[in-house]
């Protein structure tokens, strides 16, 4: 596959990945109220670890070198632990619009760790195209009165931190290992902590939940957890981490959007407005130029991710 069409399907993944973690807060805000923060936030992984284990045996995966457990556990941390828990607990008294809103920041934090971690050097248009849609979510933001800072609002943006993290180490580390073997061994990692706090806080009552709690749980267990992560990672390792993040700016209002659909929240002008600002900005920074700081030239570079792409089809 040729690099400029390998880019554009990272590109398209990424899309996929987003829209599917577009419905994780709303699903997280139907789930939380019947089965409670810890089941929700540290569940899904549980159950998520269960479908892992048959793929990673199937495939007969071998076990990552202990130098990629290191990033694994950085991207458990966040993609597995942080992001769910403190969601979930934020999910409990904030309505989805504003844990959108906040979100929206993500891609400025995967960017900015992506310098870091990937070495990936994002150029001045595409900082432009960042700023501009940043300022127009925190304009949204200011519009509908959110700029006093709650706890819950802490734990949203501390979530934005660690999953930016996460998701720049993610796809790093996807280029060499793997797409879905990242998560999948994240997971892997994370769940047999989460089994005991689960354990510990399931009910009966939880059995009396209704279907669109249960529909809600099981899709963040298998979707949010697990197959939206190995769209968005191969998406980042064909397409480039700081390109791929830029489409995250459509996620706060696809979630706003789905929170509407499925939850009865209001979509007023101004939203649309601000959204078509941030898609454009989208527009404008997907194609700016991304250098990548390396030592070897870049016919080997090609070879390289060539060599990764058929070892994730074989």
């Amino acid at each position: 596959m040729q690099r400029e069409t390998r880019e554009k399907f990272g590109l398209l993944l990424g899309l996929v990945g987003v829209i599917c973690f577009s419905l994780t807060l709303p699903s997280t805000r139907v789930a939380v109220e019947y089965f409670g923060t810890t089941v929700v936030g540290l569940g899904r992984t549980v159950v998520a670890a269960i479908l892992v284990t048959v793929v990673l045996i199937v495939r007969k995966e071998k076990l990552p070198s202990p130098r990629q457990f290191k990033s694994l556990f950085i991207v458990a941390v966040g993609a597995v632990l942080g992001f769910p828990l403190l969601t979930s607990w934020a999910m409990e008294s904030l309505p989805v619009s504003h844990g959108a809103v906040e979100l929206a920041l993500l891609p400025l934090a995967t960017a900015g760790f992506a310098m870091f971690r990937a070495g990936e050097v994002p150029s001045l248009k595409f900082w432009i195209s960042s700023i501009i849609g940043s300022f127009a979510v925190i304009m949204y933001a200011l519009h509908l009165g959110f700029g006093q800072l709650h706890f819950a609002d802490l734990a949203l943006l501390a979530a934005v931190i660690i999953l930016g993290l996460s998701y720049a180490e993610g796809g790093k580390l996807a280029k060499e290992l793997g797409s879905w073997q990242v998560i999948a061994w994240s997971i892997m990692i994370g769940a047999p902590f989460f089994i005991i706090p689960v354990g510990l806080n399931l009910t009966t009552e939880m059995l009396h939940a209704p279907l669109q709690a249960w529909v809600s749980f099981i899709y963040l267990a298998v979707v949010s957890q697990f197959l939206a992560y190995v769209a968005w990672y191969s998406g980042m390792a064909m397409g480039g981490i700081a390109r791929v993040s830029q489409i995250q700016y459509l996620q706060p209002f696809l979630m706003i959007l789905f929170a509407a659909v499925f939850l009865h929240e209001s979509i007023t002008f101004f939203t649309l407005v601000i959204a078509v600002i941030v898609v454009f900005s989208v527009i404008f920074g997907k194609n700016a130029p991304v250098s990548e700081k390396a030592t070897v030239s870049e016919d080997q570079i090609v070879l390289d991710e060539e060599v990764v792409i058929d070892k994730d089809h074989g």
